[in-house]
């Protein structure tokens, strides 16, 4: 049994601290399980479990198919819900990506699949949907307000320039939620 890890683009924290400047005084008005601003990330890679003997191959391939890529600008703007906004499970912030961004975005949570691949290690196989998981909800619950709301939030702009590999301790923060521990950071370019 590995650890459970996860490669992701993590905001600076003057971005997610502007999300939730905005969500802040909303929050009363559901009783969703909000993810704290300081745990908001766009996850480009889900690895389950990383056994101790493969982290090393990882983290040298990571640092590769990162390498490979240019940094970009975007920002996080709107929202949405999955599996849909009539029974939302979960609550999400948008990226505003223009085609190009969206591309560079796509190549390089591609590459950082195929490393994690690569190093033998099984990722999750559902499809890419970039995205800030910002609430998780207990039931199959209608949001439409929810997104529109979040469809009217724009935040600031900001470089993605670098990927976190974070690893996710189950039930161990606050409130039970998982503990992130930040693994290594690796540049873009």
């Amino acid at each position: 049994m590995g650890q459970r890890m996860f490669v992701a683009v993590v905001p600076p924290l003057v971005v997610t601290e502007h999300l939730d400047a905005f969500l802040e005084p909303r929050r009363e008005a559901a009783s969703f399980r909000w993810a704290p601003f300081d745990q908001l990330h766009l996850t480009l890679a889900f690895l389950e479990s990383v056994p101790d003997r493969r982290l090393d191959d990882l983290v040298e391939r990571l640092g590769s198919a990162a390498a490979r890529r240019t940094p970009f600008a975007t920002r996080v703007a709107g929202g949405g819900a999955f599996p849909d906004v009539a029974r939302a499970r979960v609550l999400y912030a948008d990226l505003a990506l223009e085609p190009d961004e969206s591309t560079s975005l796509e190549r390089l949570a591609a590459g950082t699949r195929t490393a994690a691949a690569t190093s033998g290690i099984e990722i999750d196989g559902r499809r890419f949907r970039p995205h800030l998981t910002v609430a998780r909800i207990g039931r199959p619950t209608e949001v439409t307000s929810w997104v529109r709301l979040l469809d009217a939030y724009e935040g600031p702009t900001f470089t993605v320039d670098q990927v976190s590999l974070i690893a996710s301790h189950l039930g161990q923060g606050a409130r039970r939620r998982p503990r992130y521990e930040l693994v290594e950071t690796f540049p873009l370019g």
